[in-house]
């Protein structure tokens, strides 16, 4: 590593504790500048912002629409802070989770099948799973990873010491069906835009998009069931998780038709979610994209 990494990797870590041992009312402070700095100076994505707020609620305001759009920026603000308190949090901070619906998640786990988790891009996710994790429930979560090493090493290292596993998205078959088969919670995020091969023409608020096909493929293959979850940060500072009922899985006349509409079923339900709550929603997401079908190729003889 050279010495510019190495000062750059110290000064972080040095930035994250900082922070860390900040009161939370400052904390809080700190968040909420970000987050009106992302929104109403640098505005980054500020159009991207109110064409979905346009598509999901065409009859608010313009003044409801931008309350919304800057809670959602101020909500973003908010994870990067906990993002870095999650390098220094333990068990004597599970008092800042609150967890209602768990009934739901160990009734599916009663039918040792493994369980698939359904949630979304709300309130901040890593936060409650790191919390969760602490409370002794080990899970597995799809997830990206940043093309910048000494960052990626950071992130992941920070949530694999709360027990957490994590598998690429790229080819993730075999290690998801493997995670259920052992009997494990993996957690889907299903919120954004997928178009094909790997996702499914859908609808979200009403309008035509693309999303993902995967948790619908596993529940299938692995008969697992799908339990929806999301995750609030209340006006406390608390972050709230919420279990729900499990979602039927339920076949139609041919597989594709099948993976189709439980695919539409899971959205609906993460629309829902949002309308909910939507202050705490991803709202900079190119969500409504177009779903533009690969052309078929023409075999030649």
């Amino acid at each position: 590593m050279s010495f510019l990494k190495y000062l750059v990797r110290k000064t972080v870590k040095a930035i994250f504790f900082i922070v860390y041992i900040l009161p939370r009312k400052a904390q809080y402070f700190l968040g909420v500048c970000i987050g009106v700095l992302w929104f109403d100076v640098l505005r980054i994505r500020r159009k991207v912002i109110f064409e979905n707020l346009e598509k999901a609620f065409p009859d608010k305001s313009i003044k409801e629409k931008t309350k919304i759009g800057r809670a959602s920026c101020v909500n973003l603000g908010m994870t990067y802070i906990e993002f870095m308190r999650l390098r220094f949090i333990g068990k004597q901070h599970l008092d800042e989770f609150k967890v209602y619906g768990l009934e739901h998640l160990r009734a599916a786990q009663k039918k040792d099948k493994g369980t698939c988790l359904l949630t979304l891009h709300l309130g901040n996710g890593d936060y409650a799973c790191a919390g969760f994790a602490l409370m002794g429930n080990p899970l597995v979560l799809i997830s990206k990873e940043f093309k910048v090493k000494w960052l990626n090493d950071v992130w992941f290292n920070m949530r694999k010491r709360f027990g957490m596993t994590f598998i690429k998205p790229r080819r993730s078959s075999y290690d998801i069906l493997k995670s259920l088969k052992n009997k494990k919670t993996v957690i889907f995020v299903m919120d954004q835009f997928m178009g094909p091969p790997i996702g499914v023409e859908s609808t979200f608020f009403g309008h035509p998009t693309g999303s993902a096909l995967g948790l619908a493929v596993m529940a299938q293959r692995a008969d697992a069931p799908v339990v929806p979850i999301y995750t609030y940060r209340n006006k406390a500072g608390e972050t709230e998780i919420h279990f729900f009922e499990e979602i039927p899985f339920v076949e139609k006349s041919d597989k594709q038709e099948t993976l189709a509409h439980m695919t539409q079923v899971y959205q609906d339900k993460l629309e829902e979610f949002v309308r909910k709550h939507p202050d705490q929603w991803l709202w900079v997401h190119r969500r409504f994209k177009p779903f533009i079908r690969e052309p078929k190729t023409r075999s030649i003889k």
